[in-house]
């Protein structure tokens, strides 16, 4: 999950993500009242924050196969928002008919979050 995860963040910087997903979000804010939500990035630091995610992932990695109890409910969470993050990313391109960026590395990250589930409920 670590490895598709970095991969999808390198495919959504390497197709410039941020220039499709900022407008987007500055339109939903405004649908929403001026609410902060969703988030509005530059590049570095929306970069160097998922470059540590996926730091992070990697490093519990060892973990998670150790059978760690409290690693179970941290798998369900991120697995959840990234199956969702990969049908996003697909969905938008069905929708707006056009490649969206991350949506070549979408199936892998959906594939592997879904894994990432299966496995989680089967280690309770």
């Amino acid at each position: 999950m670590a490895t598709a995860f970095g991969l999808h963040v390198a495919d959504e910087a390497a197709t410039d993500f941020l220039a499709w997903y900022n407008p987007a979000a500055v339109g939903i804010r405004a649908r929403l009242g001026g609410l902060p939500f969703p988030p509005v990035f530059t590049f570095w630091p929306w970069l160097l924050g998922l470059s540590a995610v996926t730091a992070i992932l990697f490093a519990l990695t060892p973990l998670a196969f150790a059978h760690k109890a409290w690693t179970v409910p941290v798998a369900v969470v991120f697995s959840i928002i990234n199956i969702g993050n990969g049908l996003l990313h697909i969905a938008a391109s069905i929708r707006l008919r056009q490649r969206v960026p991350g949506l070549f590395s979408a199936p892998l990250l959906i594939a592997c979050a879904s894994w990432l589930l299966i496995a989680a409920f089967h280690a309770r």
